[in-house]
């Protein structure tokens, strides 16, 4: 089986040939931009499976398709939340959402070599996928969150909550009131709750609401330093490799 990443964070792209190679699945080749993909698939058999991050350093991987007739098959690997990404779940075999669980990326390499007899093809329609990013498809987000206060049952409004974050192996809200509660669940079972508008995850361990943001302020390695309005327990420090999307997210 010929497979390839294309994934413009190298930090992400070789975690993830890691975790192929613990299933026994060898990456022969690693993409990094639009540029670099059109050039190698002009001049190379194209692969049996590609992982494909859907946002690159140099543009939005679809326009590798529009520039090459490609009829690998693909999962996806991406940080867009599952709204946007309806019409991937149609054409491709699967969408991961990063950071990457071992179990579901299993699960969808389960499911393409469940595919691998019929030899099905991708066909995606990019044109629906253009208007999908620009215009996402409306859903609900949860408003409020229940949480057991000793034998009792408490709503939290989501917005009154200035961040969400773990530790120890539990999961908290702190809310503009300077309190904290336990959830049940983790980060990524919360995250596909949340109003990305609202809500930005700056690193592994915090969702911050844009409307609680106090400061920000510049850190080391290129990275911020976010202040809110209540909470001051711990830093809040955005990840370099999440800066940019977080300058964009607050515009």
């Amino acid at each position: 089986m010929n497979i390839i990443i294309i994934e413009d964070e190298k930090p992400s792209a070789r975690r993830l040939q890691r975790m192929l190679a613990s299933l026994n699945m060898d990456t022969e080749v690693m993409l990094h931009s639009v540029e670099e993909s059109i050039e190698w698939f002009s001049k190379n058999q194209h692969p049996d499976l590609i992982f494909l991050d859907i946002q690159l350093s140099d543009g939005l991987s679809f326009e590798i398709f529009e520039a090459i007739d490609i009829k690998s098959s693909v999962i996806f690997t991406t940080a867009y939340d599952e709204y946007a990404l309806q019409a991937f779940k149609l054409n491709s075999i699967d969408y991961l959402l990063k950071p990457i669980d071992e179990n579901d990326l299993q699960k969808a390499v389960s499911k393409y070599k469940d595919r691998v007899p019929q030899k099905q093809s991708v066909s995606l329609d990019f044109e629906d996928i253009k208007k999908l990013l620009v215009n996402p498809i409306e859903r609900e987000y949860k408003k409020r969150f229940s949480v057991k206060v000793g034998q009792h049952l408490k709503l939290i409004n989501i917005d009154d909550v200035e961040c969400f974050y773990s530790e120890n192996k539990g999961t908290y809200a702190f809310t503009n009131e300077g309190r904290n509660y336990l959830l049940d669940g983790t980060l990524e079972q919360i995250e596909a709750d949340l109003e990305p508008r609202k809500f930005f995850r700056v690193n592994r361990k915090f969702f911050v609401n844009i409307d609680a943001i106090k400061d920000m302020i510049s850190y080391t390695n290129s990275r911020l330093q976010i202040k809110l309005n209540n909470f001051n327990e711990q830093e809040i420090i955005v990840a370099r490799e999440r800066v940019k999307d977080f300058k964009d997210w607050l515009e």
